[in-house]
């Protein structure tokens, strides 16, 4: 029997999917009508949290709760946790090219602050994603000194949010996805993000080191290797595919079957940039999923 599979999109306030997701372009709440759609969305509007002079904004709760209040009881969302927590350095656009360490990296009470400022749109999340940049040896010496400051702070997780949290880690050093990498993520607990796309190795090269560590549950996000090229196709008209990926769909579609098949939940989060319109994209997955035979009723996309 197929385990829960949640696929949806990264972002929905694009009014380019009128007549694909959404009744008009204006003048709606889009989530809501997204929500008829989809039982998942992945949040990245409060990523961008750290600005100069280390200045650090977190949500407007009434505006986290307001998507809360607008989703039904079974909808879920992936949450990508601040960058003031995940940066180890600020932007050097922020420093004038100075490279000063961040003082909120990797702070389990910034990340409860986070959290509380959620409301109760945290108790509608399944996914809390830590994504790090590529770190070069400047801003981190090497992968064991990043497991290492990676690991304190998820241990200290439960103290300061009085939760216990379903924590996701992506990072962007491809030469860091090792079997090391995967036991540590499953020894402290948490799940893998399985990024596709830009300079990343392949997710299907990069599964059989992950596999005997992936323990319930496991994110992939499609996000396509050239961002900038695929917006200057499209102009940010995101209702059409300019990039069919139909092969690699296919054989994605086969990992996420397997997958489900050996127990793993998985959710499955569609950038526009993948191929051009995330709901198309995810049209055709689901329609693969369902010539195998795994996709069921309810399972995410588009219905």
């Amino acid at each position: 029997m197929m385990s829960e599979l949640r696929i949806g999109t990264c972002s929905w306030k694009y009014p380019s999917w009128t007549g694909l997701v959404y009744s008009a372009p204006e003048g709606i709440d889009f989530l809501a009508e997204y929500a008829r759609s989809f039982d998942t969305v992945e949040v990245d509007q409060w990523f961008w949290s750290l600005f100069a002079g280390g200045k650090v904004v977190l949500p407007d709760r009434g505006v986290a709760e307001g998507y809360a209040a607008v989703v039904p009881g079974n909808f879920r969302f992936s949450v990508k946790i601040p960058n003031s927590v995940t940066l180890t350095h600020p932007y050097a656009r922020n420093t004038g090219g100075a490279l000063i360490p961040n003082v909120s990296f990797l702070s389990a009470d910034l990340f409860a602050r986070f959290v509380d400022s959620l409301g109760n749109l945290a108790d509608k999340t399944n996914a809390w994603i830590l994504q790090f940049e590529y770190l070069n040896k400047d801003k981190m010496a090497d992968a064991r000194t990043f497991r290492s400051a990676l690991g304190l702070f998820l241990r200290e997780l439960p103290r300061a949010t009085g939760r216990s949290l379903p924590i996701f880690v992506e990072i962007r050093n491809p030469s860091w996805l090792t079997v090391d990498h995967f036991r540590f993520l499953e020894g402290e607990g948490a799940f893998p993000v399985f990024l596709q796309g830009y300079y990343m190795r392949d997710v299907r090269e990069t599964w059989p080191a992950a596999e005997p560590f992936v323990r319930g549950r496991a994110l992939f996000r499609l996000h396509g290797p050239d961002r900038a090229g695929i917006e200057k196709k499209t102009k940010e008209d995101w209702s059409r595919i300019v990039e069919p990926r139909d092969d690699e769909i296919d054989s994605l579609a086969r990992l996420f079957s397997r997958l489900g098949a050996i127990g793993l939940d998985l959710i499955v989060n569609v950038n526009n940039h993948y191929e051009g319109s995330a709901p198309l994209t995810i049209r055709k997955l689901r329609d693969r999923l369902a010539e195998q035979g795994k996709a069921g009723e309810g399972r995410g996309g588009l219905i």
